[in-house]
This record gives structure tokens, C-alpha cells and sequence, in this order.
């Protein structure tokens, strides 16, 4: 049976956030924290909101709410309180003591969630070194409650061993985690260099969790990654090769879908995982166009780019999901040089979006050239057909003479049998 819980949120807990409460719609963030619960596994037993100018500094909520909050908690037995705002330790203790039941704060609310999700080995190494530095300072008071792994959210922990309240071992666990890490790093960074030899350029998806980014990436290489409703679906990065309609060849990356008010914690522990979003030559940055607060989804994820100093990199919107639109407003939508609409689940604009790719790659830029060839040259002639488009085709003397439009990398081979213009 899966844990009921009880949600409680500030709605404007100190000025900073009270800004930016008035451009983002309360029952859509609360919307967005409710499917932050469900893929955590619990069952919503009741909910509260309270607006104030600024918050408690004990408890963050105010006394009169939280003894409102103490008494659902009686009436439906709930086994937990998750806090949509990030709690001090001793807010998160304080709170406890009133409601009578166990607390969760965001933070750890997604880390549980990415605990459920990461499946490599780097993930799964991120995600408990996260959680180790988030319970860190919370270990205080706790007692042996911290040092138990249980089976419901928030006690899905690295495990008893590396919970003890004894820190230097948790720190010495910290060390040997962020050793491990270095390792896979070292060795990913090798598998790069390789990849890096032969110059396919990386594509990186990237946008607000939930946007379709998986979907568009199974249907673009038929990798079979996991597509799901459920929040951060995606962990670990994938990376598949994508041929675009100049047969130019590039990688295509799935990254971790952003949510707003990402912890800073989890974006510097997943920094490695999203290298290849700093190494990508081109983002495609999808994102729902259904979704009411789309806007300021894509102010959460630029501020993710920013903290990644890729602001600069060249962008595609990729606007998803289209087949949900009225036929008539559908009709509206038109593509841009750097905007395209389109339907992962449904294949629609698809042909559009590799085009738009082309156009915006500049590695292994496309080059017109005329060449002659030997027909002896087996080799050489499959890979032309396999890598450049053959505008015409002639056969004279046992040789091909082609007009072609090849990369750059494919132009360099093909130079030595370039067919120069006649003077006039």
C-alpha cells in the first residue's frame, strides 16, 4: 500500500520567491508538486497552502497552519508531511514535533525520486553522494531513525551502513564516492576522446521535465529509452547515432529533464552527467507546447543552461506535443529559422526538425564539389553513397563523374580526385 501523505506549501515564503509566485500560477506549481508525489509513490491525503510575506524561521509555516496541519494528519493517519520548499534542519525537526509525523522537504523528495530512476552505476553514485550531503547536516537529533532503510519515500537512502551517526564514516563514504566518480569520469572521458576521433558532432536534448524529450529521442534513433508520465523518467544519460538528411551523421544525447527550483545540490552532482550538454555543438530545447506555464518553464531551464555556461551554444525550440492542439489553432503554429512544432508521439514535423538540424550544424559543414573517380574504387564509391547526396551521376573511360554535396570530413578524401573548372 503505498504511503498517504499530507502537502503543505508557502506559497510566498520571503520576498525572492514572492516575486516569482506573482509570474507563476499556484495550482500549476502545486499541479507540478503533485506529480513530484505520485512519481515518488505516495498517495495525496490532503493539501494546504499558506501565503506569507515572509517565513517563520522555525517552522516556516505559521503556528496557526501547522496545528490545521497537525489535525489532518490525526484525521487521515498520514505517514508523511512533504514540504514544497526546502527546509532547514531545524525547520524540518521543528515541523515534526508539531505535526506528529514524518517531514519532507523538495530536496529530498526528488533525491528519493532519482534514487528510484538512476539505473548506471555513475547515477546511482550521484544520487547517494547527494543524499549523503543533504543528510549531512541533519543528522543531529536524529538517532538511530536516520540509520534505517525503510521501503517508503524518503527512506530510500544509500543504506543502514552509510547512515550511522558516526560522521567521519559518512564523510569517508563522501570521499571514497567522489573517488569512484573521478574513475567513471576518467574512463567516460576516454569513450569520448574515441568518439571525438572520427568528427560526428553531439546534439544534445535538453528542456523541462516531462516535455516529450524521450519520445523524440526513441523516435529519432530507435533506442528504446524509457518513456514515462512519471517525473525525471530519464536519468541517465543516452547517447545514439542520428542520420540527418544531408547523411550527415551526428550523436544524439538524452539528459535529465529540469524542473524549477532544481536543488543546487543536485544540478553540481549531476554536472558530469550533463557534460555532453557542454560538449554538444547544437541543443534542442524541448518543451510542451500545451502547457500553460511554458513560459516559465523556459526561464528554469535557460537558468540551468546559465549555470552550465551554454547560453552561447547554438538552440532549436522544439516545440512538442501539437497533436494536442485544436485543429485550428494547430494551423497557426508556423516554423522559424529557430523554432519548429512538432509531435513526437505522432511523427508530425519531424522532417522539419532534421532539416532544421542540418541547417544549424556548422561542424562538418556541407561542400559542393564535381569529382571524378575510378570505378576500380569500390570503397571509396560505397562511402559516397553512403555520406553525400549525388546530385548527377555520369560514367565515362571505366570512371564516375559525380556532382556532389559531401562533409567536410568526407570533402578532404575526395579532394585528390576533384575535377577543376576548364579555363575559358
Amino acid at each position: 500500500m503505498p504511503p498517504s501523505a499530507v502537502l503543505a506549501r508557502n506559497a510566498a515564503a520571503g520576498r525572492a520567491e514572492a516575486r516569482s509566485v506573482s509570474h507563476l500560477d499556484i495550482e500549476e506549481s502545486l499541479a507540478e508538486f503533485r506529480e513530484l508525489v505520485s512519481s515518488a509513490g505516495a498517495e495525496i491525503a490532503g493539501e494546504f497552502v499558506q501565503h506569507r510575506d515572509r517565513p517563520d524561521p522555525a517552522t516556516l509555516i505559521g503556528k496557526g497552519k501547522l496545528q490545521e496541519i497537525a489535525g489532518a494528519v490525526a484525521s487521515v493517519n498520514a505517514d508523511l508531511v512533504l514540504v514544497d520548499h526546502e527546509l532547514s534542519p531545524s525547520q524540518q525537526r521543528n515541523i515534526e514535533q508539531e505535526v506528529n509525523a514524518r517531514v519532507i522537504d523538495r530536496t529530498q523528495l526528488i533525491l528519493d525520486i532519482f534514487a528510484r530512476h538512476a539505473r548506471s552505476r555513475e547515477g546511482q553514485l550521484q544520487v547517494e553522494l547527494a543524499q549523503l550531503e543533504y543528510m549531512l547536516p541533519r543528522l543531529a537529533g536524529r538517532g538511530i531513525e536516520m540509520s534505517q532503510l525503510g521501503g517508503g519515500i524518503g527512506t530510500r537512502g544509500p543504506g543502514e551502513t552509510q547512515l550511522e551517526t558516526d560522521r567521519r564514516k559518512i564523510y569517508r563514504r563522501i570521499r571514497h564516492i567522489k573517488q569512484q566518480l573521478e574513475d567513471v569520469k576518467r574512463i567516460r572521458g576516454q569513450q569520448r576522446q574515441r568518439r571525438e576521433s572520427v568528427p560526428l558532432p553531439t546534439v544534445a536534448l535538453v528542456g523541462y521535465t516531462n516535455a516529450g524529450k524521450s519520445t523524440l529521442f526513441n523516435v529519432l534513433t530507435g533506442a528504446g529509452v524509457l518513456e514515462s508520465a512519471k517525473m525525471f523518467a530519464t536519468l541517465d544519460p543516452t547517447i545514439r547515432g542520428l542520420t540527418l538528411p544531408s547523411k550527415r551523421k551526428v550523436l544524439l544525447s538524452d539528459t535529465v529533464g529540469f524542473i524549477r527550483n532544481l536543488p543546487t545540490t543536485l544540478v553540481s552532482a549531476f554536472r558530469a552527467t550533463l557534460e555532453e550538454v557542454q560538449r554538444a555543438a547544437l541543443l534542442l530545447h524541448v518543451a510542451d507546447v500545451t502547457s500553460a506555464s511554458a513560459h516559465d518553464q523556459q526561464t528554469q531551464v535557460e537558468s540551468v543552461l546559465k549555470d552550465l555556461e551554454v547560453m552561447d551554444r547554438p538552440q532549436i525550440r522544439v516545440m512538442n506535443k501539437i497533436d494536442l492542439v485544436p485543429q485550428a489553432e494547430r494551423r497557426e503554429l508556423k516554423n522559424t529559422a529557430n523554432r519548429v512544432y512538432i509531435s513526437a508521439q505522432k511523427q508530425l514535423g519531424l522532417d522539419d526538425l532534421l532539416s532544421a538540424i542540418d541547417d544549424h550544424l556548422e561542424i562538418d559543414a556541407l561542400q559542393t564539389m564535381r569529382i571524378r573517380i575510378p570505378q576500380s574504387e569500390g570503397k571509396l564509391l560505397a562511402q559516397i553513397e553512403s555520406r553525400a547526396h549525388i546530385l548527377k551521376r555520369s560514367y565515362r573511360d571505366s570512371k564516375v563523374q559525380m556532382d556532389v554535396e559531401a562533409p567536410e570530413s568526407l570533402a578532404r578524401v575526395l579532394r585528390g580526385y576533384e575535377m577543376k573548372p576548364r579555363n575559358r
